[in-house]
């Protein structure tokens, strides 16, 4: 490989980085706009956010919780078995991330499909009888969780690329930057949903 081609490769390199930081950033100052108005909402209506968060169940927030720390983990392993050109296991580990994303929103439909029952859903009358405090609430918690599980639809379906890059030779030890920068849309997914964790289900 020639010098001028080596360079070609770092600057595309650093460039698909710096995007994927920006594009990041856009995504930090979406959810830190939500955080914000909850963080207001919450100062005016303690009392009513509270009620709110005793109708969430916190076992399975900490369970998600649990599930996208450690596939934060296995998707930092995958990036590091790539680089040392361990395209199989690299593959396990993505395999492995991908399940605990399906427990995640396997959990997510089971307790959104309980409040669904109860007819407490965006546009429902029974959320519309509520008191505001409790209508803000659980406006901003199918807001915020919808949201944070479409981006986890999204990284799923980036980690599924990424398999099929590895297979055909696209994402190898020299050209990992797709799942590099999978991997940074991964853990910026798991950081938003540890402030959505506590904020939501262990709200005192």
């Amino acid at each position: 490989m020639s010098t001028h081609s080596i360079h070609s490769e770092q600057i595309e390199s650093e460039t698909g980085k710096l995007g994927m930081w920006i594009f990041l950033l856009t995504e930090l100052f979406l959810f830190g706009g939500l955080f914000l108005v909850y963080a207001v909402f919450r100062a005016q209506y303690s009392e009513a956010f509270h009620a709110g968060a005793e109708e969430l169940n916190a076992f399975i927030g900490t369970l998600n919780t649990v599930f996208l720390l450690v596939s934060s983990m296995t998707v930092a392993m995958a990036i590091t078995a790539i680089q040392k050109d361990k395209k199989n296991l690299a593959i396990f580990l993505i395999l492995v991330t991908l399940i605990l994303a399906g427990l995640f929103m396997m959990n997510k439909y089971f307790e959104w499909s309980h409040k669904f029952e109860f007819k407490l859903y965006p546009g429902s009358e029974v959320l519309k009888n509520l008191p505001r405090g409790e209508l803000l609430f659980f406006g901003l918690y199918f807001m915020m969780t919808g949201l944070h599980a479409i981006h986890v639809l999204i990284g799923m379906t980036l980690l599924a690329i990424n398999i099929f890059k590895i297979k055909n030779g696209e994402v190898s030890s020299k050209h990992y930057l797709h799942l590099e920068n999978t991997g940074l849309y991964w853990h910026l997914v798991d950081l938003i949903w540890i402030f959505l964790f506590p904020l939501l289900y262990l709200i005192t």
